[in-house]
């Protein structure tokens, strides 16, 4: 082993956590960038660790049925499904491919990924870019509707934003913008308004000095506009950046991924390697919107937890009060106890965001497994809950637990790989 403990270990992966620099630096079409959509194959990738098909939850096979028709491998939802259920398209998930999706998590070849890259450990990340409200594909709808708007964010939304960031001086710094939103009342999860606005600020006289048509550029802006969670996926992007350059550190106890699919519920470990640990995956609590109840919700999915791993989302509850109520969590109070409870399972706290609501102290640094199960407290997540029936979209918001028994099968596998605790 090259450190002299676990805790030795664990300093080393939370000091390139506390390190990281994420940096948009272009947005392209996700097979410019991800080899397993060259060649011609048909590949999916898909949010959480490993699943097939028939085991999706609805959404998210509702969510596969609009990237085959997006892609144009079949003419209509019924042939697209056959396609799916013959297992005529590959399988993988996100994580695999330096990648990460929101909810459903589906991403196909021709989507327009955002490109981030970490400075700080010369390793990037991709993320498909926030849809917007409404019918969209993360939640499993996939009429004419959204194929197009899969198809505007292709043809004019990306094109549009990579012509801006080269008019930038190397790209557009991200984790300037994650500090100032955190003390505007972000956590980057549920919230993310004062996050996209800056954002929008960067990026709108870099778009005025390209040559987007006049139509266009106008179109790109009133979508920034309207889209509060437009940059969950950049932080996604950028945590997954920065969590992936942590885990280059192969020793140590720290959480360096979280994820789910519908059924499972996935960690990996700084200490462990690519292996997955899974258990399964719960529902949220929460609020629902006028006309749903919780038998209508599907057990969680996504990516987004990666932005939990990092110690943002409900990991800094306190940091978003206001979110607080959207989310069923209660008032400030709630808010503060949710973040001093995820403070008892990390290694420490992370000087870059400070939180001004918890006296300027920074953001939850480091999930230590060992932690975890040692007080059987496990990460809370926010998150959109999701209708079991595709296309109805998001139906309410909540939070979700970790389950626990990820945690225990990690710490044994530690167990084994040191041989004594230390």
């Amino acid at each position: 082993m090259k450190y002299a403990s676990i805790n030795e270990a664990n300093e080393a992966v939370t000091q390139l956590i506390t390190g990281g620099q994420p940096v948009l630096v272009d947005v392209v079409r996700a097979k410019d960038v991800i080899d397993v959509f060259q060649g011609g194959a048909k590949v999916l990738l898909h949010a959480g660790p490993p699943i097939g098909f028939a085991e999706m939850p609805p959404p998210m096979q509702g969510s596969c049925v609009g990237a085959v028709l997006f892609e144009k491998w079949a003419d209509d939802a019924e042939s697209a499904r056959a396609m799916l259920e013959r297992g005529d398209v590959r399988f993988e998930p996100c994580h695999h491919h330096d990648a990460v999706g929101p909810m459903g998590g589906i991403t196909s070849g021709d989507m327009a990924m955002i490109v981030v890259e970490n400075r700080a450990g010369g390793n990037r990340a991709y993320s498909t870019m926030n849809e917007g409200i409404g019918k969209v594909l993360r939640f499993g709808a996939n009429d004419a509707s959204v194929i197009a708007r899969l198809e505007w964010m292709r043809d004019v939304l990306g094109p549009a934003l990579s012509a801006a960031v080269k008019k930038s001086e190397g790209g557009i710094a991200l984790m300037p913008i994650i500090s100032r939103a955190i003390t505007m009342g972000d956590e980057f999860h549920q919230r993310n308004i004062a996050a996209s606005a800056l954002f929008a600020k960067e990026v709108a006289p870099l778009l005025a000095q390209t040559d987007v048509p006049q139509s266009d550029l106008a179109e790109v802006l009133r979508f920034l506009s309207d889209t509060d969670q437009f940059f969950l996926n950049l932080a996604m992007a950028s945590c997954k950046a920065i969590m992936d350059a942590a885990r280059t550190i192969e020793e140590g106890s720290v959480v360096t991924a979280m994820a789910r699919n519908g059924k499972d519920f996935g960690i990996r470990v700084s200490g462990l390697g690519d292996e997955w640990f899974t258990a399964p995956v719960n529902t949220p609590d929460g609020l629902y919107f006028t006309g749903y109840s919780s038998d209508q919700a599907c057990p969680d999915m996504g990516d987004s937890a990666i932005t939990e791993t990092f110690g943002l989302g409900g990991m800094a509850m306190i940091a978003a009060p206001g979110v607080t109520r959207f989310v069923g969590a209660g008032g400030f109070g709630d808010a503060l106890a949710t973040s001093e409870e995820m403070a008892e399972i990390v290694t420490g706290h992370n000087p870059s965001l400070p939180i001004p609501t918890w006296d300027f102290q920074g953001a939850c640094l480091g999930i230590d497994v060992r932690k975890v199960v040692q007080t059987s407290i496990t990460p809370i997540i926010n998150t959109g809950i999701a209708s079991l029936e595709p296309g109805v979209g998001q139906i309410g918001a909540g939070t979700v637990r970790a389950p626990l028994g990820c945690f225990v099968k990690a710490l044994k596998a530690l167990g084994e790989k040191y041989a004594v605790a230390k």
